[in-house]
């Protein structure tokens, strides 16, 4: 007999999930799209899979017969969200500069010990 694949794929943890959407947004951030293209080849994971991560489909999906201007205003609420990620992201990465900064000067001084 030959041993049958399993009917379900491989379960990645959220934080495995959070490092490819990371990925993908720092990639579509830094060229402006294919980000998706990029984690597929770099993750070996389907682009549809890492493309459910992004829109968040962990969550419960939205609930039939939602009012009109619902879409509108989840684009709204998400372009916020979106523009507070970009500025957080733009803050760590300026003070991991200089965190990196402060580490070389300890390792100056530490050398002249």
């Amino acid at each position: 007999m030959s041993a049958k694949k399993s009917a379900k794929g491989k379960r990645y943890t959220p934080e495995e999930k959070q490092k490819v959407v990371d990925f993908v947004q720092e990639a579509n951030q830094a060229k402006g799209r294919g980000g998706v293209a990029a984690a597929v080849k770099k993750f070996g994971i389907s682009a549809l899979t890492i493309s459910s991560w992004i829109k968040g489909s962990g969550s419960p999906a939205p609930a039939k017969g939602r009012k009109a201007g619902g879409a509108e205003a989840g684009s709204a609420s998400r372009a916020k969200l979106l523009d507070k990620l970009g500025s957080l992201d733009r803050e760590i990465a300026k003070r991991r500069k200089e965190l990196s900064a402060l580490e070389a000067t300890f390792q100056k001084l530490k050398a002249q010990l």
